[in-house]
């Protein structure tokens, strides 16, 4: 293979990573826009939020006809090959997570003129804080293909997984205490769900991240506390607080 080739072959590489860059710091701002905009109740912010995400649906599209033109071009194999499909997976990762943040959005308007109850809204905020460092964290472990960094990522996001356990009950327990609570507490218990789908699409940069850098899937079961399935709340201990 000639040097030309190598080296247009490497240019081609390192657009497909700063296009994952730009997503990335996009997506960074749409999760840390969102939840400010819930903390805030600011519907200017949330909007603006709803208004970026086009970007990071387009730049997805362009990272999957890039890659999917350089594997039909190129025929990578190995290391290069694994970088072009993780590529074609975090991008996807990272659209979602823009419409998670996007959807976050849609309720602070939905909800922007309803009595808040801050206290829980806070709550739901700093869910919102723990997978904005979660991102920041897996996107910096892609840049530099870190598994141990990545990995971190991955066992985190139990914790992610239990605060919203937690949130899930206490929502309940103020729907069932007043029902002029119901709408807000539905909106913002949607609101909790979608930060913490984010944080599982973190999990799944980490995943790729690993397979990027060893070409082995990991096998171990992603850990798990989301217990919403199974959050009861007894109505009388309810009606006594």
């Amino acid at each position: 293979m000639s040097n030309h080739i190598v080296t247009s072959y490497d240019q081609e590489l390192q657009n497909l990573r700063r296009s994952i860059a730009e997503m990335g710091g996009i997506a960074e701002k749409l999760v840390a826009d969102s939840g400010l905009a819930l903390l805030r109740r600011d519907t200017a912010l949330a909007q603006s939020v709803i208004a970026a995400d086009q970007r990071l649906d387009g730049l997805q599209r362009e990272i999957e006809e890039k890659a999917i033109l350089l594997i039909a071009k190129r025929q990578p194999m190995a290391i290069d090959l694994r970088e072009t499909i993780s590529a074609i997976r975090v991008s996807g990762d990272l659209e979602r997570i823009g419409d998670l943040a996007k959807n976050v959005a849609k309720r602070v308007v939905a909800i922007a003129d309803q009595v808040q109850l801050q206290k829980i809204v806070v709550g739901v905020e700093h869910m919102n804080e723990l997978v904005q460092g979660q991102l920041k964290d897996v996107l910096d472990a892609y840049a530099t293909q870190d598994t141990v960094a990545a990995l971190d990522v991955w066992a985190r996001d139990g914790g992610i997984d239990a605060l919203y356990t937690s949130l899930f009950r206490e929502l309940l327990t103020y729907m069932m205490e007043d029902p002029r609570n119901i709408t807000f507490c539905t909106h913002l218990l949607f609101c909790a769900k979608n930060v913490e789908r984010i944080g599982d699409h973190t999990t799944n940069i980490a995943e790729t991240i690993h397979y990027l850098a060893t070409g082995e899937t990991l096998t171990t079961d992603r850990p798990k506390n989301d217990g919403s399935s199974f959050a009861t709340v007894d109505p009388q201990s309810s009606s006594k607080a």
